[in-house]
């Protein structure tokens, strides 16, 4: 299983981006999907999910009504986005794309088994 994450960037406070995170592997169309972000000097958090099988989205109360999940599944391809708008100048991070077999919302680290690359956010006051 592969994950690879694009579409960060620099943007102004207020503006908006669009994060990518393309899975390949076997059967990945059964996995549960999130984005995490880490700030330097700060602990990974939990941003917001996609559940399977139901593509259910869960958000952190931070970023609730400004960033939207959505994700395109089949077999061959699988491809999660992340739309943020009203960007501020705290949610500049790293951000990763994540995949798991936990059913739920897992929002812990820990609870998933698959990583992508991080890209980086910035967001200009």
């Amino acid at each position: 299983v592969q994950l690879q994450a694009s579409g960060g960037g620099l943007v102004h406070a207020g503006g908006s981006l669009r994060l990518s995170c393309e899975a390949a592997g076997p059967s990945f169309g059964t996995y549960g999907m999130a984005w995490f972000r880490q700030a330097p000097g700060n602990e990974r958090e939990f941003v917001g999910l996609s559940q399977w099988p139901d593509s259910k989205t869960t958000y952190a109360d931070s970023v609730k009504g400004r960033f939207t999940i959505s994700i395109s599944r089949d077999n061959a391809k699988n491809i999660m986005y992340l739309q943020m708008s009203n960007l501020k100048p705290e949610d500049t991070a790293i951000y990763y794309c994540a995949a798991t077999l936990v059913l739920g919302t897992p929002t812990r680290p820990r609870e998933y088994d698959y990583w992508g690359n991080g890209t980086q956010v910035t967001v200009s006051s």
